[in-house]
C-alpha cells in the first residue's frame, strides 16, 4: 500500500471518527469525552464543528495532494485542542479520564495524518 493510500485511508476513519463518531464517545464514556458541569450547548456546537471537519476530511481523501492545507489544518488544530484540553485535566484532577480519552485520541489523528501527509507539494502526481 503506498502512502498516498494509507492517508486516503487515515482520512476516511479519522473523518468517520470526527462525524459519527464524537455524539456517541460523549454518551458513551462521558468520563472520558464529557466535560463537567455538562454543558448541552458546548456539546452540540463542538459535535457540528468536528461533523463538518469531518465530512470534509472524507472528501479530501478522493485527492489529498490538493487538501494539504485542510489536513495541516486538522492536524495542528486537533494538536492545539489537545495541549489545551491536557492543561485542563491536569490543573482540575476531575478531569483525569480526559487524558486517557479524549486527548489521546486527537494526538493519534494529528500523528496518523502528520506522519502520513507530505510537508508540500513538490510535484504534482500523475
Amino acid at each position: 500500500m503506498t502512502r498516498e493510500r494509507r492517508l486516503q485511508f487515515a482520512l476516511v476513519v479519522i473523518g468517520l471518527g470526527f462525524a459519527v463518531g464524537l455524539y456517541p464517545m460523549i454518551n458513551f464514556w462521558p468520563a472520558g469525552f464529557r466535560w463537567m458541569p455538562q454543558q448541552p450547548q458546548y456539546e452540540q456546537m463542538i459535535t457540528a464543528m468536528y461533523a463538518v471537519l469531518g465530512i470534509f476530511l472524507i472528501l479530501a481523501s478522493r485527492a489529498p495532494h490538493k487538501n494539504l492545507s485542510l489536513i495541516w489544518f486538522t492536524v495542528w488544530s486537533s494538536l492545539g485542542h489537545a495541549l489545551v484540553m491536557t492543561v485542563h485535566a491536569v490543573t482540575d484532577l476531575s478531569h483525569w479520564a480526559h487524558l486517557v480519552g479524549d486527548v489521546p485520541a486527537l494526538v493519534t489523528a494529528a500523528a496518523l495524518l502528520g506522519v502520513l501527509a507530505p510537508r508540500r507539494l513538490t510535484s504534482p502526481p500523475s
